[in-house]
């Protein structure tokens, strides 16, 4: 069980932090604390009592206090980020002791163990404002979406932000191909689909193939393998704690794991070609998409028939206008990849989006 007392969250900083400072005299909780704190790769330091060093409380980017140790740390300086821990479910003056001691959460053992693993995870892996995650969907079949989920990728990469490009639709032929990096040294979707529980997005990050200054996670060329929706859950949640930008190229149907990753995405578009049978196809993916993403939204790709624009379309799927995307050859026919060309149009289309939805806390 893990309960929690509202205070602002715990700062943190970009990059490897200490780790969690452990205060207790109960040597099971301890065993079973530095046992947690190992599964969550973290090196704790252990006191029974209020540190003599202040600074070891008050910089700990996570304080563990066992409910053995209320009482004794009772006069330290109030600060965020301290957890009590306990065992007793039934004890309920456990939570006026939290108060005592201004703790923000009341854990209790083993319930809260997973809970407990990734909170000691994230500060060991400095985690900052989580990545803004955009998700591209076609609303038929050769919208375009691949393409403009390339283009946002890399035009985000080209400022600087960390980028992660996420291929999400295993029938799509893989974006490595289309950034002309297929044989690009990484892993693949098919080396996670065993993934439960937490994945540390550093050791994410690394591992992936990088091209044009951005991460890609695709598909290789074997079999068709089936990614869990608990694997892509895991896999989506390592790459937004990493901060900066998370673009995903989503399939037209909705499956379980389609599910998952719009449950995780800040804002959808979907691309419309500005003809009248794309638009009544489009309305049934909106239709379904719209049950589990909150913002979606509308990007129309040109050439217009007669009679119809971007505000039109728009109005048509009852959808907030992102833009008019323009044309720009296909680098399957030899051009460059989508948005690689820093003067394009279609550069210059992705980067007035980024400059509409700005993202903050993204490193290099």
């Amino acid at each position: 069980m893990a309960g929690a007392i509202t205070h602002d969250p715990l700062p943190t900083a970009e990059g490897r932090q200490g780790g969690p400072l452990i205060v207790t005299e109960d040597a099971e909780l301890l065993d079973d604390l530095l046992r947690l704190c190992a599964a969550a790769g973290a090196r704790p330091e252990v006191h029974h009592g209020i540190p003599e060093r202040r600074d070891s409380w008050e910089a700990a980017p996570l304080v563990l206090v066992g409910d053995d140790a209320a009482l004794r740390v009772r006069g330290a300086s109030r600060r965020r980020g301290v957890v009590l821990v306990g065992r007793d479910q039934d004890d309920s003056g456990v939570w006026r002791r939290a108060v005592e001691i201004g703790a923000d959460h009341v854990l209790m053992l083993p319930d809260g163990e997973q809970w407990l693993v990734d909170r000691i995870a994230d500060v060991a892996e400095g985690i900052g404002r989580p990545a803004l995650t955009v998700g591209v969907l076609g609303g038929r079949g050769g919208a375009g979406a691949s393409t403009l989920a390339c283009a946002l990728a890399l035009t985000s990469a080209r400022q600087g932000r960390r980028t992660l490009l996420v291929d999400a639709d295993p029938l799509g032929g893989g974006l490595d191909v289309l950034l002309g990096g297929e044989a690009a040294e990484g892993l693949r979707w098919p080396a996670f689909a065993a993934s439960r529980g937490r994945v540390g997005g550093g050791a994410l990050e690394e591992s992936l193939p990088e091209l044009h200054a951005l991460r890609v996670l695709s598909w290789d060329r074997g079999d068709a393998v089936t990614i869990p929706p608990r694997a892509v859950r895991a896999v989506l949640a390592a790459a937004r704690r990493r901060g900066g930008a998370v673009v995903v190229d989503l399939p037209r149907r909705i499956d379980d794991g389609v599910a998952e990753v719009l449950s995780q995405l800040d804002v959808g578009i979907l691309v419309v070609p500005g003809d009248l049978r794309a638009i009544a196809a489009a309305g049934r993916v909106a239709s379904a998409a719209g049950m589990v993403l909150r913002d979606l939204r509308v990007a129309v790709r040109r050439p217009f028939a007669p009679g119809l624009d971007g505000r039109e379309v728009a109005r048509l799927l009852d959808l907030p206008l992102v833009g008019e995307v323009p044309e720009e050859p296909s680098p399957l026919d030899g051009g460059p990849p989508p948005g690689s060309v820093a003067r394009g149009p279609l550069t210059r289309f992705c980067t007035a989006f980024w400059e509409r939805i700005p993202v903050e806390g993204g490193g290099v």
